[in-house]
């Protein structure tokens, strides 16, 4: 808007001292006047002086403009009669924006969970009976539950790899060796863990020799890292299976991890305001830290208290504490390698989770802490 709209009040018919045509945003006559009445009966405004030389269209501008308001957020002076329905068109100016003050608020927007919670809720109880149903009936059939788990995760992690960053980690040996590590780790215990895992990082190496050299060391490492992240770390699970109370341990290691998550979501959704890592997670909340916290702690001390053998409410806390902090770190470390990827889930297998690495990315890092908390608590028989 150029600055001749907010000049002088309007004064029909008045011409500017270069008597070249009236001012620009002049108004025109009102219905009851013409333009030669309107300089008959209307008062002449007090008008600066102008130069000897002015005449050109930026002094009669100036000369408008000594009247209006001095700043573009003021309010000009109403013009002192209405323009004819015939003129209206002529006269009306282009309007400012309204001021941040005098706009109307947004209307608060409902929050969303962001996925389907029906779906959501029927899976994770369809998946929480079988485990149930495997950790009490038969021990060796949970760890088939974990074996079935840790395939299809490398199968969803290698998948992804391949389409959006062109590495081919070889799944065979990956498959393979990652249900020895489990079977190994219920079986022979650590030892027969680390074991497996080694041979497996071999069998990759050896494995992707077959293929042309272009990317060797991208891909092995890609698939050692795979190696470590699902089966290895799933292998603590098949530890505390072992125990003599192991159901029970595992039980307490997966309800803490769901009451942490339900913390953090419920607490984050009414109360977050503070991001806890932008960048990697925008979802995620300082409260809803704090909510995963508080909860877990209270489902460690019940847990550690009622259902492990020797086990006190004191140390539950300790446990409750630390599976808040690993399930958060390890669901911020997944995030971080789906930001790499460019995608929002690992897969769709799970209606309203995504795919088994979205429920794993918590459980994973998790599982050694419990374990190791576990052996120090109360020992590892």
């Amino acid at each position: 808007m150029n600055d001749s709209s907010w000049g002088a009040p309007p004064q029909a018919g008045y011409w500017g001292p270069s008597d070249q045509g009236p001012v620009q945003g002049a108004a025109p006559a009102g219905p009851a006047y013409d333009a030669h009445d309107a300089q008959q009966t209307r008062p002449m405004p007090i008008v600066p002086d102008v130069p000897a030389h002015g005449g050109d269209q930026d002094d009669d501008r100036g000369a408008a403009r000594t009247g209006g308001p001095l700043f573009r957020d003021e309010t000009p002076p109403p013009p002192p009669y209405r323009p004819s329905s015939q003129n209206a068109h002529n006269a009306q100016k282009p309007q400012e924006p309204m001021s941040s003050a005098a706009q109307p608020a947004p209307a608060p927007q409902k929050k969303s969970a962001g996925r389907d919670l029906g779906a959501a809720i029927g899976v994770g109880v369809g998946l929480g009976a079988v485990i149930v149903a495997s950790l009490f009936v038969v021990k060796a059939a949970f760890v088939g539950v974990i074996t079935v788990a840790v395939v299809v995760g490398l199968w969803e992690l290698t998948s992804r790899l391949a389409e959006r960053k062109d590495i081919k980690a070889p799944l065979v040996p990956l498959a393979l060796g990652g249900a020895a590590m489990v079977v190994a780790g219920y079986v022979r215990g650590a030892e027969g863990a680390w074991v497996a895992m080694a041979l497996t990082a071999l069998a990759v190496l050896v494995w992707r020799m077959t293929e042309p050299p272009e990317g060797y060391l991208r891909d092995v490492t890609a698939g050692v890292f795979a190696a470590f992240y699902i089966p290895f770390l799933a292998t603590f699970v098949a530890l505390m299976l072992t125990a003599d109370d192991g159901a029970w341990r595992v039980l307490t290691f997966l309800v803490l991890a769901v009451v942490s998550d339900t913390g953090a979501y419920a607490i984050g959704w009414r109360f977050g305001t503070h991001k806890l890592a932008p960048r990697i997670s925008p979802g995620k909340t300082r409260e809803g830290l704090l909510g995963a916290v508080a909860f877990a702690m209270v489902g460690g001390a019940l847990c550690m208290e009622f259902l492990i053998d020797d086990g006190t409410w004191w140390q539950g806390l300790l446990v409750g504490f630390a599976v808040a902090v690993t399930a958060t770190l390890g669901d911020l470390g997944e995030s971080m390698i789906k930001r790499d990827l460019g995608i929002k889930d690992m897969g769709t297998l799970l209606p309203g989770h995504g795919g088994i690495m979205d429920r794993l990315d918590s459980l994973l890092p998790t599982a050694p802490v419990v374990w190791l908390l576990m052996v120090i608590f109360v020992g590892s028989g």
